[in-house]
């Protein structure tokens, strides 16, 4: 048995178009066509993740201010701050020249994010230098944020990555 023509589900695709029309940014209505840029932006992976990146660094940073400030008192705190700025501001650095350069030529996006790289090396290693010369942060509590804030926040953006839902075929 056919369905019958005024039936909704019969006469009206999933993205709430005409059976006639093909999916896409002509196909009607405004909730069709975000969704539908949602699945295309080829820089949805990098923004989300970026974006769950940024929040799983604030959320180390709290929860390792508590531990270390609880412990340490205020050189553990500045230990964190300075731990979780240099071990996630690196690794989300990386997100951000990716995505400042996608739209351009793959060896133009190369070139900045190793010349991005080996900027942020030079300037890490002249800030480690200049910081084993302080005394006002807890070294224990800056090298566990810096480790832990480099496999989370890389972990949450491959998550972030893996699980974002784009086409493959256009």
């Amino acid at each position: 048995m056919k369905p019958e023509a005024t039936e909704p589900h019969a006469t009206e695709s999933v993205a709430g178009s005409t059976a006639g029309s093909t999916a896409g940014p002509a196909a009607g209505s405004a909730a069709a066509d975000a969704a539908y840029r949602e699945y295309e932006d080829p820089q949805a992976p990098l923004k989300r993740a970026l974006k769950l990146g940024g929040w799983a660094l604030i959320a180390l940073t709290i929860v390792s201010l508590a531990v270390w400030g609880g412990m340490r008192d205020l050189p553990g705190i500045w230990g964190v701050l300075l731990g979780a700025a240099i071990g996630g501001g690196f690794v989300l650095l990386t997100v951000v020249s990716v995505l400042l350069t996608s739209n351009t030529t793959p060896a133009t996006t190369m070139t900045v994010v190793l010349g991005s790289w080996l900027v942020k090396l030079l300037v890490l290693m002249g800030l480690l230098a200049w910081l084993r010369t302080m005394t006002f942060y807890d070294t224990t509590a800056f090298a566990v944020t810096v480790i832990a804030a480099l496999v989370v926040v890389l972990a949450t953006e491959v998550w972030g990555i893996m699980t974002t839902r784009t086409l493959y075929v256009g």
